[in-house]
């Protein structure tokens, strides 16, 4: 469960944990170079390092909060150093941007993670990511229920477990639970989660806010029973942890025979009441049931103890059956009659919280939003939630005003941000206005609808850059779909120059092509266009001579041609059987490009393609022969099951790290790779020696399908995951077009079933369901290169 390089350090540091809950005073940061920091790195001990260029003062805030860090930090043996990068000493921890700059996690000298100063907003959050990373393996990280059970299950006849929901990575909860861990991790299996539904599926009554609980599954002999749960329920510091868990380790019921004005056990020690059952010789078998039931009510709450009448040297009042003593020094023992276990636990409840535990009462009362999700862009949220927004430009909408104004003109709304000229910015605050947002389905914040006059109004899912929106509002100014009325316009509309006067060029243009008995399918296609309104154009033609489209272009009716006006080429797409939800897929894909350069904002896209990425590494622009090579061969539909792309490296430096992972050191560039990241995880290199050409590649490529190449490395299913589901930021993207997606498709479903049938041949069964070729392409060559060794299991997706 721990490792035992922490082992040493946890006996000073549970001491400290027990008596020295202070406000950290200002220690001083070192300030070295990275000679001098690196000399001082020790085996075994961990150091958090910040780098920065000399002079540089655009972290400050981030470098007062780290100084506050530096003495809780000290108490786990971690150091804390300010690392200063200057031109003739290089490193390669220093950047070349002041705003690129980082703090780095070592245990001796090797790096164990770096951190964005982003992530690091204020001294809980700097505490909590050092300790969660330096404790990744031992505190489990659980998504689902069924992660939870299986490692319960484990440790039923065993060992307790500490599971623990905290609302975002980084908070002060978070901070505590990683300071028990640290203690207490030898003891107990550390658990932890940020799903809120994982919450509420375990019962919790409260979801708004961090929980904490212990799972005596030590206790468990039949496996098939659930561990018996305590949940804690003051508020998670780390005071309260350290005193829940003390009373989790005390015994269950203590038998007395003295005084109970004189009982001192660690309860009363750790500020909780006692509750004595009194009970006498005749009745001890049952007295003692009673004081196991009340106990177990009042596990972490108060100590409960049986107190033998007549053993005690002490007047008892004859019917009294219950004594209680409450916390506070010299604070006299009542005797009570209370002849009900709720009875006995009401009365303790409802005397022992005088006042709030509070471990730093001078500190700032104004705590962090807890609302926020753990992910760099909240965190800078709340860093900057009290500077005002530019919002003088728009017009604020109230519950008043709000339906008027977007049912009578053109608005975008936005819910909570800003955004061209011909169309009314608008802005509606959802703290002031709840009832408005949530009448419009806004659930996460900020949001972006345009309202169109007698339309539905359309969500925006891209990034809040000006480029992007202003993309989105210019593709809403056009029909969805464009109804084209000639074969002249259709060619016009192709070539990109139907809309000139929005676009440059569009990346891509999809038409639709139905002669006019084809109402059910064209009806298809229109509802799939209407679904991707905003993010890309589509058209319909559907008169007498469509033909003329259809034989110009090998386009059997019905067909959609995909137009890339930059790449001069169109392909044609046969319909006839296709359903709404196939075209959404086919029209969705339809912006990516045959070859596109793979960046931070692209890689999900293609991603989403689930297909081996054949990928060539430059260091700046490629070589056009390559270029040639690879669209030569997509026209050629050669490369149908793979995703060809190219990365440079001084747009996207990420890309050095990915090739020193791949070869152990940095190759020589360019370098060509297959990395079959959805299929089992081989990346294969193309052989440096040879020249890329069309010959080339197809060679290697049919060397690779048969097996005869080995891979130079095979990615672990761990190495590429996100550290935590919490941070999974692309399954958070796909969320909410997923779900939309699946809304609209259910509304069409049995329309599509019922046309399904009808078109059925009389007399026979089903059909059978026929895959797209390109699909089946794609199976065949994930069999032929999957691991060929007998009882290799398969690898579930990976993510570059």
């Amino acid at each position: 469960m721990m490792s035992s390089g922490f082992v040493v350090f946890r006996a000073g540091v549970a001491l400290v944990l027990m008596c020295s809950f202070y406000r950290s005073t200002e220690d001083p940061l070192p300030e070295l170079s990275p000679q001098q920091y690196f000399s001082t790195l020790q085996p075994g001990k961990a150091s958090l390092a910040y780098f920065c260029q000399v002079g540089s003062l655009s972290n400050s805030v981030f470098l007062e909060e780290l100084k506050e860090a530096i003495r809780p930090l000290q108490d786990y043996g971690i150091s804390v150093s300010k690392v200063n990068c200057v031109e003739e000493e290089a490193s390669r921890y220093c950047g070349k941007e002041e705003g690129v700059m980082k703090a780095y996690l070592f245990r001796g000298h090797i790096l164990l993670r770096e951190f964005p100063t982003d992530t690091l907003f204020d001294v809980n959050a700097i505490v909590a990511h050092v300790l969660f990373t330096l404790l990744f393996n031992e505190v489990k990280y659980v998504t689902t229920l069924e992660d939870l059970h299986s490692i319960e299950n484990s440790l039923k006849g065993k060992a307790n477990m500490i599971f623990s929901y905290v609302e975002a990575i980084g908070t002060p909860e978070h901070r505590a639970v990683m300071e028990a861990a640290f203690v207490y991790g030898t003891s107990y299996q550390f658990a932890l989660t940020t799903e809120i539904a994982l919450l509420e599926n375990i019962g919790s009554e409260n979801t708004g806010r961090a929980h904490l609980y212990f799972l005596h599954c030590e206790l468990a002999s039949d496996l098939t029973e659930s561990c018996r749960t305590t949940r804690m329920e003051q508020p998670l510091t780390t005071l309260n942890i350290h005193v829940f868990i003390k009373t989790m380790k005390a015994p269950l019921v203590m038998e007395v025979a003295e005084d109970p004005q004189q009982v001192s056990i660690i309860h009363l020690q750790l500020g909780l009441p006692l509750v004595f059952i009194i009970s006498q010789q005749a009745t001890y078998e049952a007295d003692r049931r009673t004081a196991e039931w009340v106990a177990w009510r009042l596990l972490g709450k108060a100590g409960v103890l049986l107190l033998s009448r007549d053993s005690v040297d002490v007047d008892i009042p004859q019917h009294a059956n219950v004594a209680f003593r409450r916390a506070e020094k010299e604070a006299p023992v009542e005797f009570l009659v209370l002849n009900d276990v709720d009875l006995i636990v009401s009365h303790v409840k409802s005397n022992m919280y005088i006042e709030e535990t509070q471990e730093d009462e001078d500190g700032d009362e104004e705590g962090p939003d807890l609302a926020i999700q753990d992910d760099e862009v909240a965190e800078t949220v709340y860093r900057d939630r009290k500077r005002p927004l530019p919002l003088e430009l728009t017009v604020e909408l109230t519950q008043e005003t709000f339906n008027s104004t977007v049912t009578t003109s053109d608005s975008l709304v936005l819910f909570y941000a800003t955004c061209t000229s011909t169309i009314l910015l608008t802005r509606i605050n959802c703290a002031d206005w709840s009832d408005v947002c949530a009448k419009q389905n806004v659930t996460a914040f900020p949001a972006v609808k345009l309202y169109k006059e007698g339309e539905s109004p359309v969500s925006y899912e891209g990034m809040l850059g000006t480029k992007d929106l202003l993309k989105f509002v210019q593709l809403n100014r056009i029909s969805c779909p464009v109804n084209i009325a000639s074969i002249q316009e259709a060619e016009k509309y192709l070539r990109g120059e139907l809309y000139k006067d929005l676009f440059s060029f569009p990346s891509v243009s999809v038409l639709g092509l139905f002669s006019p008995a084809m109402a059910s399918a064209e009806e298809h296609f229109r509802e799939a266009g209407k679904r991707l309104r905003g993010s890309i154009i589509t058209g319909v033609y559907s008169e007498d001579d469509v033909w003329i489209l259809s034989n110009k272009y090998a386009a059997p009716l019905p067909a959609m041609l995909l137009a890339r006006p930059r790449e001069g080429g169109i392909e044609s797409v046969p319909l006839a059987t296709a359903p709404v939800q196939e075209m959404v897929r086919i029209l969705a894909n339809a912006p990516l490009e045959a070859f596109p350069e793979i960046t931070v904002e692209t890689l999900p896209a293609y991603l989403r393609l689930q297909r081996p990425l054949l990928m060539l590494f430059s260091d700046g622009s490629i070589d056009p022969q390559y270029r040639n090579a690879a669209l030569a061969l997509v026209r050629q539909k050669q490369l149908e099951p793979f995703t060809p792309c190219w990365l440079n490296l001084k747009n996207t430096p990420v890309g050095r790290g990915i090739l020193k992972v791949y070869f152990g050191h940095l190759p020589p560039l360019p370098q060509l790779l297959l990395v079959n990241l959805h299929s089992g995880g081989q990346v294969y290199a193309f052989p440096s020696v040879q020249s890329i050409t069309e010959q080339s590649l197809m060679l290697w490529l049919k060397k690779l399908e048969a097996g005869l190449e080995n891979p130079i490395t095979i990615i672990s299913d761990q190495a590429w995951k996100p550290p935590l589901p919490a941070f999974d930021f692309l399954s958070m993207m796909d969320a909410p077009a997923a779900q939309a997606s699946a809304k609209k498709g259910a509304e069409c479903m049995e329309a599509a079933e019922v046309q399904a049938s009808a078109e059925q041949p009389r007399g026979g069964g089903p059909a059978p369901r026929r895959e797209p070729p390109e699909t089946l392409r794609v199976k065949h060559w994930n069999r032929s290169i999957a691991p060929r060794e007998a009882g290799e299991p398969s690898r579930p997706h990976k993510e570059l």
